[in-house]
Order: C-alpha cells, then sequence, then structure tokens
C-alpha cells in the first residue's frame, strides 16, 4: 500500500501559490501562467461539484488535444474524481461499451463528437442530460456548455476531500490491438511516481520545456506530461501532428523535452529544418508507443546526436528505458527497467532464460497497476505473484540489456519455426524505397503460417513495386522461414491513437481479398 501524501492532488496548488508567473501551458493561441491555469481548474471544479460530481465519480473526456482536457485531468486530481479520457474515433455502440464500463458520471465532448455523442445517449441508460457537457458549441438544448457552466464560478480554492495514494486518478483504455479494450486502473501514487522517477530518467528540471504534438488520451503522454507538472515546467501542447509545426515550436518555444512515436518521427525525419543546427535546445526526444526500427533510429541519431531516448512499456505498469548514453553503445535494445523495477525473461513452463534466449518479459515494480476495471478474471492472469505478464517476446543480453523481438500474438510459426515479425521488418526498411513497414502472419496451406508485409513507400520510390521489393527483401533473407510470401504497398498503415500499428486489421484486410 501506498501512503496516504503521495498524490497529485497539490501539485497545481503549489506552483500556483510558489511561482504563479511562470508559464504553465501553452495551446495554440492560449497561454497560462501556474496562477491562471490554477484558477480556470478552480472554476471548473466549482461547477462540477454544483452539478454533483464528487471524489471518486468518473468523468469521461471525448476529446482532441485542447485547454479543456489539460484543465479537466488537473481539476480531477485536485477533487479526486477519475479521468477516463476516450478517444474521439470512438464511435457508437463501442463508445457506449466503454462509457458503461467505466461507470461514467459525466461526459465531456466537443461539437465535432456531438453527434456520435447523442447517438450513444440512448445506449447509456442513467446518465441524464445534464451530465452531458460540450465545449466549442452553443447546443444548451441537448448539452451543458462547458464554458458556460464555468466562467462565472469562483476561481478560489473548492474545498475538496483528500486523495490517498491509493485512490484511483485514471481509468486508461487498452489500445484493443489483441482484443476488447480493457480498463486499467492507474492510481494517484503511481501518477506520482510518474512525475518523480521519469524526471529524473530524463534529466529533465524546473526550466525544461515540454512539448507533446500526439494525442494526450493514450498513457505514454503521461511518461513527460506527469513529469512537467511535478517539476512545474512549461508544456506545450499542439492540438494535432504536424512535422513543420513540431520544428517550429521546438524553436520557437525553445523546448527541451518532447515525445514522438515512431510515425511522427519518419515523418519529421523528412524535413530538412530537423536537425541540431536548427533546433539547438532540443536534449531529449523519446520514441514511444511501438518499436522504432534500426534504421529511423540511425537517421535521428545523425541528424540530432545525443537526445534519443527509447522506452518500452505497457499501460500496465513495467518500462524499461534506453538512455541516450546508451543509444550508440547498445543499438537496437530498448534499455533496462528504471530504479525499483526488475524484469526476468520466461519460457512457456515459467522458468528463467539465460541470456540470448527469447521468452516472454515479464516485469515488476511500483508502477503496476491496480487492476483492469471490473474485470478480476484479466486482472489475475496479467499479474502473478507481484508480476505483470506482459504478453511481449524478447531477450536479455549478457549485460541486462532488452530486445524485443514482437509481442506473443504476433508470432508467425512456419513449418513448425518461430519467426520474429521484428527480424524481417528491420531487413525491409532497409530498402531506399520503403518508408514504413509492418510484417503479419497469415494461414498457408503448406506451412501453417507465412510472413506478408505491408509497405509505405518514400516520396521518391519511382518504378519500385510490390515484386522488386519482395525480390530484393527475400534475396537479402538467408532463412527460408522468414521469406516474405507476399508484399501489400499500402498509402499509410493503419494505426490507433498510440500510434500502434494495427496488425490485425492489416491480417483481416488482407484475408477479406482472398
Amino acid at each position: 500500500m501506498y501512503s496516504d501524501d503521495l498524490t497529485i492532488q497539490d501539485w497545481l496548488t503549489r506552483h500556483a501559490r510558489y511561482r504563479p508567473n511562470k508559464t504553465a501551458f501553452i495551446c495554440g493561441s492560449t497561454r497560462m501562467s501556474f496562477s491562471e491555469l490554477n484558477a480556470s481548474v478552480n472554476q471548473l471544479i466549482h461547477a462540477l461539484q454544483k452539478t454533483g460530481i464528487k471524489k471518486g465519480d468518473k468523468i469521461a473526456t471525448v476529446l482532441p488535444n485542447c485547454t479543456a482536457l489539460w484543465e479537466v485531468y488537473w481539476a480531477c486530481a485536485k477533487m479526486g474524481a477519475v479521468a477516463v479520457p476516450l478517444s474521439p474515433l470512438l464511435r457508437g455502440q463501442g463508445l457506449a461499451n466503454l462509457l458503461n464500463n467505466a461507470d461514467t458520471s459525466l461526459v465531456i465532448s466537443d461539437k465535432a463528437t456531438a453527434g456520435y455523442i447523442s447517438a450513444v445517449k440512448p445506449l447509456v441508460p442513467g446518465l441524464p442530460d445534464q451530465r452531458y457537457w460540450l465545449i466549442n458549441s452553443d447546443d444548451t438544448e441537448s448539452y451543458t456548455s462547458y464554458h458556460n457552466a464555468k466562467q462565472n464560478e469562483s476561481t478560489e480554492e473548492p474545498l475538496v476531500e483528500k486523495v490517498t495514494g491509493n485512490d484511483p486518478y485514471n481509468i486508461i483504455y487498452s489500445s484493443g490491438t489483441t482484443g476488447l479494450p480493457k480498463g486499467i486502473v492507474i492510481s494517484h501514487a503511481v501518477r506520482a511516481l510518474y512525475g518523480s522517477l521519469f524526471a529524473n530518467s530524463y534529466r529533465m528540471a524546473p526550466e525544461s520545456v515540454v512539448m507533446h504534438s500526439g494525442s494526450i488520451i493514450f498513457n505514454g503522454s503521461f511518461l513527460t506530461l506527469m513529469p512537467a507538472m511535478f517539476l512545474g515546467c512549461t508544456y506545450v501542447l499542439h492540438d494535432h501532428f504536424d512535422p513543420q509545426q513540431v520544428i517550429g515550436d521546438i524553436s520557437k518555444e525553445a523546448v527541451t523535452h518532447t515525445i514522438l512515436v515512431p510515425s511522427q518521427i519518419i515523418a519529421c525525419l523528412q524535413q530538412e529544418g530537423f536537425n541540431k543546427v536548427s533546433l539547438p535546445s532540443i536534449e531529449y526526444i523519446l520514441s514511444v508507443g511501438a518499436p522504432l526500427l534500426l534504421e529511423h533510429k540511425q537517421a535521428l541519431n545523425r541528424r540530432i546526436p545525443g537526445v534519443f531516448y527509447e522506452l518500452y512499456g505497457l499501460t500496465e505498469g513495467f518500462m524499461t528505458i534506453l538512455d541516450k548514453t546508451d543509444a550508440f553503445r547498445k543499438t537496437g535494445s530498448v534499455g533496462y527497467p528504471p530504479s525499483f523495477m526488475d524484469m526476468k525473461i520466461l519460457n512457456e513452463e515459467g522458468h528463467v532464460q539465460p541470456a540470448g534466449v527469447i521468452g516472454e518479459i515479464v516485469g515488476r515494480g511500483p508502477l503496476l497497476m491496480d487492476c483492469y476495471y471490473k474485470n478480476e478474471a484479466q486482472t489475475k492472469e496479467a499479474l502473478k505473484g507481484g508480476w505483470l505478464y506482459t504478453g511481449d517476446l524478447g531477450y536479455l543480453d549478457e549485460d541486462g540489456f532488452l530486445f524485443l523481438t514482437g509481442r506473443k500474438k504476433d508470432l508467425i510459426i512456419s513449418g513448425g519455426v518461430n519467426v520474429y515479425p521484428a527480424d524481417i521488418e528491420e531487413v525491409i526498411i532497409r530498402h531506399d524505397a520503403v518508408r514504413d513497414v509492418a510484417v503479419f502472419g497469415v494461414s498457408h496451406a503448406e506451412w501453417g503460417e507465412t510472413p506478408v508485409a505491408a509497405v509505405v513507400l518514400t516520396a521518391n520510390s519511382g518504378e519500385v513495386n510490390a515484386e522488386i521489393i519482395r525480390a530484393w527483401v527475400n534475396n537479402h533473407i538467408d532463412a527460408r522461414f522468414q521469406k516474405v510470401h507476399e508484399i501489400l504497398i499500402m498509402d499509410e498503415l493503419p494505426r490507433n491513437v498510440a500510434g500502434k500499428i494495427l496488425k490485425r486489421e492489416l491480417k483481416e484486410r488482407y484475408e477479406s481479398r482472398k
């Protein structure tokens, strides 16, 4: 059990008191000091309390990156409500399922999703109309206006219940890449430790300027979101990802720390201004959300040396970090666990594997989730004896650094031999015409399964076609069982909001053609 005082409840209040004029938050034309942000959050809390929201109630957001989403996060932190960020791409029964599963007390959405929310209302029984709030709209007949609700409220500190370290702060829903989304319950204490542990791991300081250009509804965003508020940094939030805006704001705001998922790194590498000379302030670029292929790691390290970090991790609470000082020494690794964490590699029988032998990655530490919300069976399957069974495959080298080989569910068994998609992807990405790649297994009459690759071509790929790439790849692969059966050329690979490639969707698309 955690200390009652290990919470994020007072972080914003503390900064508003001790550094009121420091710039806290930038989003588009909005620039707020800690004092201004705290005052606006206090107004929101007063408005929520008038609606009947109290400690422990679930507030679901169906919002893109915006000021309101940032305010909701810190209102929940201060008043003890539970933030449930949901993707604005969710529709119909899929959205209703999560709202019902979370026992949602109030929904906050925007004009762009209002129509979808209206269609969902009948599917969420027991949630009255006044518990649906809308930003950026005057539709006050069907919704409560977010801005109208808070604008006349007091900016004074509200009376709130004491929050303890064991109280929940988030329910973060899994991406659903391998099944139905699960509600991952994360406590105040875990979020507090995100702030302190990751601030240390990333060499952040109160003077740091942190930028995020991906969606802040997925857990990876909290890797810098929490350290930024813990230290009182300036946080720059983009409403959508644009590589030119990323480069422009790193320069304009003297950004020191930013997270980019692999697809965003690839996009930035296409820009001439993405280099150390143009961006002298940058100290840290974290790749997260999916494995970054070696070719792209090397390109980033050439463009901006000494800033690359990589994090492998699960929302459920186990992570490893490749530090910038190891980026060249341990090429291909995703690092080792931060302080207070431990890991081991297990085979199917549960025996610890020696260095160099592939098995399931199993980890433990103080950042583990409380549970899957209302899902005891899956909680017991994931958490055993204080260890998290990740479902991912990898191996440790002689120094204890972790190397990923893929997810257990992505493993291709061809002719009785284990084929790891990542090994083939590393070969394919070396082709000059390939910008992005994902390998997945499909059924095969003779071999059981065989690899298929979906690729995105570069802008200057010329006359290259699928057969040319397949011949090149198979000529560069020695093992017969790794040879690619077919190449699919796509405009973009399907990804979820966290930037993870949806291999299940790729497989379904492939099989639907047959």
